[in-house]
């Protein structure tokens, strides 16, 4: 089975070595084969040179959108459901509520980040607040191709909220978490002002004509990768989960109907 995965970070390749290995031991051998974007893996899944892609959930859209919806999502991390974007303010700013923003400069990721661009500007569209309009977005397109996993265009959009540059600015409540406990963040000088509503990160995905079999064996050795083997948690804490779980394609609506309103698919 070969396996494609985005090299958004060096940890990526620690990560599928040591899936890799225990695929391995398994008796279910695997390759695993680097793309530089996520443009180039979907293109390799739908041309069938690779089985499965552990795609962005803006990846999982582009597979399906051009594959006709033929393609299926098949696992997912545990922390891959059910996370939500926050626009971040100072607390001094003088911002109270989502319409204070009108007239401001938000500060966003890269242009196909889900989590810290399009989510986000879709959930000031649905409050009335139009891009370009209403506000003006100072947009990081730090590694474009990369969907925002490297999260270094999330970091300088607050670094530009924190320099005055920008009013307010996106990020996962992920990030938010981490910065605020690792000191990036200094939870008394800054607050979130809105969250926008629940939705899926990445998936597994694979051509609707991946023999059924083939998926069963696949995901049985994945799930029963555990976090008490001390092997297992080194990958686990690199990739931030706990436990594999069974895809599900119900979190992807926010990101949809981004992409539909912002018109994404159409540059």
């Amino acid at each position: 089975v070969a396996v494609g995965a985005v090299l958004y970070t060096p940890k990526v390749s620690v990560i599928w070595e040591i899936i890799q290995e225990f695929f391995e031991e398994k008796g279910c051998p695997m390759d695993v084969v680097f793309f530089a974007t996520y443009e180039l893996q979907v293109e390799a899944l739908l041309q069938g040179q690779i089985d499965i892609a552990w795609n962005s959930p803006l990846a999982w859209l582009e597979a399906q959108h051009r594959s006709g919806e033929r393609c299926r999502a098949i696992a997912m991390r545990d922390t891959d459901r059910d996370r939500v974007s926050h626009l971040v303010v100072k607390k001094d700013g003088g911002i109270g509520s989502i319409l204070d923003l009108r007239g401001r400069t938000i500060a966003t990721g890269a242009k196909d980040s889900p989590q810290a661009t399009l989510i986000p500007l879709a959930f000031l569209q649905r409050h009335g607040l139009e891009p370009g309009r209403d506000f003006q977005v100072k947009r990081f397109d730090v590694l474009v191709g990369k969907h925002g996993d490297h999260v270094g265009g999330e970091l300088e959009a607050f670094r530009c909220l924190e320099r005055g540059e920008a009013d307010a600015s996106a990020m996962l409540d992920l990030n938010w978490e981490r910065w605020t406990q690792d000191g990036t963040i200094d939870p008394a000088r800054y607050r979130t002002l809105a969250t926008t509503d629940r939705f899926d990160h990445c998936v597994f995905t694979v051509r609707q004509e991946f023999p059924q079999d083939l998926e069963r064996r696949w995901l049985e050795v994945l799930f029963s990768m555990s976090y008490d083997n001390p092997r297992h948690r080194e990958m686990m804490d690199l990739e931030g989960l706990k436990q594999w779980l069974p895809a599900r394609t119900t979190g992807f609506g926010l990101l949809k109907e981004a992409v539909t309103r912002l018109g994404f698919f159409q540059e």
